[in-house]
């Protein structure tokens, strides 16, 4: 576990608010390696876009063995940090969220995003329940001797639970219990409002990510307003399933092929995955 453990320390030190840890998410080993081509100091998946790739739907419909290969793959492609979007750890129990954890350490990710939704995708899970989802995962990969980053999510905003009023202080009850059971940072997707934002990181002691893309600050305003972590979540496999769909569109509409005309080279793809 020596060359996991330092990765995991690596992984750690990269959450800054001085300097955002910016993460592009990937779906399989050719976007991961894409990824760290580019620079990126580490790799996150994207449960959507693994999902997608496999076959199933996004939102805890996804078989975990196949979940877990998919993450080993994309961990033995990289040199960098994996983390893993476990979505809401694929296990209806505690005990099945620290098996979950336990294999994804074994695949050789240091990192996971555990998110509070219900399965049934109306609301949040009850704090306590997910809480103690937390502690056991914290407590298996503790097990481990890996210091696995647990970058708990809060979906109050992403579903818009509750009364826009109430909703800034349950999303900081949440981050103060599930830090409290052994997170070590929160996620906050579906949040944008540079006010509602700096609320946020002022109030939540940890670092904090939020989930970027068009219209939302540049990393550069994130940083300003103290976030710690920045992704494009499932943005990026939307937009290469976009070319996918607009070629399809453009060839049988009038022939031409203009939608792949900024594709990568045969030979450079060919050449990544050697």
């Amino acid at each position: 576990m020596t060359v996991d453990q330092d990765k995991a320390q690596i992984f750690r030190a990269l959450h800054d608010s001085a300097a955002p840890l910016a993460l592009a998410n990937a779906w399989d080993a050719a976007s991961a390696r894409l990824v760290q081509q580019a620079g990126a100091p580490a790799v996150a998946t994207t449960s959507a876009g693994v999902a997608w790739g496999l076959g199933a739907a996004d939102g805890n419909r996804l078989d975990r063995d196949q979940a877990v290969a998919l993450i080993a793959r994309v961990a033995a492609a990289v040199t960098v940090p994996v983390t893993a979007d476990i979505e809401s750890g694929f296990g209806a129990t505690p005990a099945d969220v620290a098996d979950t954890v336990t294999a994804v350490i074994a695949a050789g990710a240091v990192g996971v995003n555990i998110e509070d939704g219900a399965d049934d995708r109306s609301g949040l899970r009850p704090v306590a329940e997910q809480a103690e989802r937390l502690a056991a995962a914290r407590a298996a990969a503790d097990a481990t001797g890996v210091a696995l980053y647990i970058n708990a999510r809060i979906d109050t905003y992403l579903r818009a639970v509750g009364e826009p009023a109430n909703r800034l202080q349950e999303t900081v009850d949440r981050a103060t219990a599930y830090l409290a059971a052994g997170a070590d940072g929160i996620f906050a997707p579906g949040v944008t409002d540079p006010a509602t934002i700096a609320a946020l990181t002022a109030a939540i002691d940890a670092p904090l990510n939020i989930l970027a893309g068009p219209g939302a600050p540049s990393v550069p305003e994130l940083a300003k307003l103290g976030v710690a972590r920045v992704s494009l979540g499932s943005a990026v496999a939307e937009a290469a399933y976009a070319v996918v769909r607009n070629a399809t569109a453009e060839l049988l509409a009038t022939g031409t092929y203009d939608a792949v005309s900024d594709a990568l080279p045969y030979g450079d793809l060919n050449s990544l995955m050697s």
